[in-house]
């Protein structure tokens, strides 16, 4: 750029053109400055609202459930002779409590080894759970009843671990619920097996299948024998149950964790009690539901002041917020303080909206609670105030259960119809069986101690049978159920069965316990007499069966005991659980949603994906760029202004040169002529 003066006439082009071209610039400049600024206010103004309303809706996330207000509180009088804990469903009482016998674990100590390194044997270890009829006076042992619920499980003990320590490895390592340890008591090692199962019902049998032929005297691996046939090993602990009473009740429990005794609590039994009775009180907890509704009004008046903030008008400098009038603003305040002030639509009764329980809105907007009246519906309606604030259903059939609606369910009372139960994949054996009433006996042996099984369409490993005879229907049942559930593919998936003896026809019942058109068993392999001694063949049972019914008299999903309400209707994602009755009208599933639910729905959609606010921002920073456009115009266009100018400025600066020329040659001539006057004359 040039920027020199005049050449010829002196003129100041630089000074003349910077300022015309600034002053051309000024206004438009200005203008964009101003604009660049407010767009740029706004746009912080909605990071500030985006960020208040996130915190608000964490601030109600736990109100949103209504399990939240169902907390109970416990205290307990004797921490050191039990603690307690309470679910949602536990009923608000008060029980005293003796404890006279801690439940403990089975435990039996092997013969002395003069170290860890002797060896045991080779063969295998086969373990079961049950209860044991055995004296340790007379060291007779009576007999055992299998704990059907728990698995049977086999440890092969080989030369690469035939020693103590290696068969308390082999042990530990199949992690079969028993555990094993080696405890020197001073004349030489044990091995000690215990129980991984408190109670009566998990005492331990050990079998042997000992390779030197000979399963059941000392020598070899049949010294850790603990059965009907040998009791080698010591009984150093007998296994019991817990012993107590409930406000004079009664009570037994195979665990120290008592958990079926008192509805939805638990009590942890830690010693005996001695003199007075432990305490035990329930009560809803009021106190961790109140902290939450004065977090939920706190929060709630922390966004007002972010609305407030950004909607002020300061009369003395005339200068208002930068959302002042702004339609987006308006339109989510609006929708936020019409939840929170309307009544809750589908309540009943007193407690229909938050003024009922003391919290009013006041000339600023904002919430104040009202702590006596608050308390007061506490203690009163602990429901009524729940499903002001959370999402809550209810049946009026007993054996329906309410358990979870979608973000699409809306609030009303819908009648439910159960057209078909939900069953269980069923596989019934062949009724070979003996009549076990009148003496008959089952063997098993290498021809009929294995079989394959499918459960739900997860295939099993091979299911090894302990070899003996069952001189009941109910022990054979018992065997083969614990031994497919002990299976580790199904440990690992969490699959199980229930294996019963049908008594009537002579025969056996393989049931799964998921409930569902996906519930199936079926037999894939089978030894070469299953069949004829057991009566169970490769087959395939009858699947199970999916509940049917309608909710809202529209045709609902059913998977396994739950019917879901249709798609597209006001029950969509309404889910409701079919625990038994009879088939046709079963009452009615009634849903609300209180304002903490409403509001989580509607912040949901105000901070989600393509949310409003973020389409506000990136128009506003589609404004901004498109000012630097026009910025990028106007440079061009002053560039091109000053070009002109100076071009200008230059014809004129050469015009006013040949001028002073002229006026310079003039008076010369003038100054030469005759008689011309000359200043330096007297």
């Amino acid at each position: 750029m040039i920027t020199a003066n005049g050449v010829g006439s002196g003129l100041d082009i630089e000074g003349l053109v910077t300022q015309l071209v600034a002053a051309e610039r000024s206004p438009a400049q200005n203008r964009l400055n101003r604009q660049e600024i407010q767009l740029k206010a706004k746009i912080s103004a909605f990071g500030a609202l985006k960020g208040s309303l996130s915190t608000f809706q964490a601030a109600l996330s736990s109100l949103t459930d209504a399990q939240r207000f169902m907390a109970r509180k416990v205290t307990v009088s004797q921490t050191g002779v039990l603690t307690a804990t309470a679910g949602t469903r536990a009923v608000a009482g008060s029980y005293d409590v003796q404890v006279s016998q801690l439940a403990r674990s089975h435990s039996l100590a092997s013969g002395l080894y003069t170290s860890t390194g002797d060896v045991l044997g080779t063969g295998t270890l086969t373990f079961r759970l049950g209860t044991t009829d055995y004296d340790p006076l007379t060291d007779t042992y009576n007999g055992f009843t299998a704990n059907s619920g728990a698995a049977t499980a086999t440890v092969v003990i080989d030369t690469s671990n035939n020693t103590v320590a290696g068969v308390r490895d082999a042990i530990n390592a199949a992690n079969i619920g028993v555990k094993a340890s080696i405890v020197n008591d001073g004349s030489g090692y044990r091995l000690l097996l215990t129980s991984g199962a408190t109670g009566a019902q998990n005492s331990l049998q050990v079998s042997v299948a000992d390779d030197d032929g000979n399963h059941s005297d000392a020598a070899g691996l049949s010294a850790l024998a603990f059965n009907g046939v040998a009791t080698q090993m010591t009984q150093t602990v007998a296994a019991q149950d817990a012993a107590l009473t409930i406000n004079g009740l009664a009570v037994t429990s195979s665990s120290n964790t008592v958990s079926n005794a008192i509805d939805d609590v638990v009590l942890n039994l830690a010693a005996l009690t001695s003199g007075a009775p432990v305490s035990i009180n329930v009560a809803q907890d009021t106190a961790a539901v109140k902290a939450e509704v004065v977090a939920f009004v706190a929060a709630y008046n922390s966004f007002m002041d972010t609305v407030n903030s950004q909607t002020a008008f300061d009369p003395t400098t005339q200068v208002g917020g930068a959302l002042l009038g702004d339609a987006t603003l308006r339109t989510i305040t609006r929708q936020i303080r019409e939840l929170v002030g309307n009544a809750v639509p589908g309540l009943n009764g007193a407690l229909t909206s938050f003024a009922a329980i003391g919290i009013v809105t006041e000339s600023d907007g904002k919430l104040t609670l009202n702590n006596a009246r608050f308390d007061s519906a506490l203690a009163a309606n602990f429901d009524g105030v729940a499903g002001l604030f959370a999402a809550k259903g209810s049946t009026t059939d007993s054996q329906l259960s309410y358990l979870r609606a979608s973000n699409n369910t809306l609030a009303g009372s819908y009648a439910v119809t159960v057209d078909q139960l939900a069953s269980r994949g069923l596989l019934a054996g062949a009724g070979v069986l003996p009549d076990f009433l009148s003496g008959g006996t089952v063997v098993i042996d290498n021809d009929n101690d294995t079989l394959g099984i499918r459960i739900n369409g997860v295939l099993s490993g091979t299911v090894t049978l302990t070899q003996g005879t069952y001189t009941s229907g109910q022990s054979l049942a018992a065997e083969i159920q614990a031994r497919i559930n002990g299976d580790s593919v199904f440990l690992a998936g969490s699959i199980e069965v229930a294996v019963s003896y049908d008594g009537t026809g002579n025969r056996l019942l393989i049931e799964s316990a998921r409930y569902g058109s996906d519930s199936t068993v079926s037999i894939v392999e089978v030894d070469t007499n299953s069949a004829a001694t057991l009566g169970l063949s490769v087959a395939s049972g009858s699947a199970g069966l999916d509940a049917a019914g309608t909710i809202g008299g529209l045709a609902a999903t059913g998977r396994g005991q739950t019917l879901i309400g249709a798609n597209g209707s006001a029950v969509a994602g309404l889910e409701v659980q079919v625990l038994g009755g009879a088939v046709g009208a079963r009452g009615t599933v009634d849903f609300s949603r209180g304002v903490a639910s409403r509001l989580n729905l509607l912040l949901d959609n105000l901070l989600g994906s393509q949310n409003i606010l973020d389409d506000r921002t990136g128009g506003l920073e589609t404004r901004i760029e498109r000012i630097g456009q026009q910025r990028e115009v106007l440079d061009r266009r002053m560039a091109a202004l000053e070009a002109r100018l100076r071009a200008q400025f230059a014809t004129l600066d050469s015009l006013l040169s040949q001028l002073q020329s002229t006026s310079g040659y003039l008076s010369q001539q003038l100054a030469s002529l005759p008689g011309a006057y000359s200043g330096d004359e007297r």
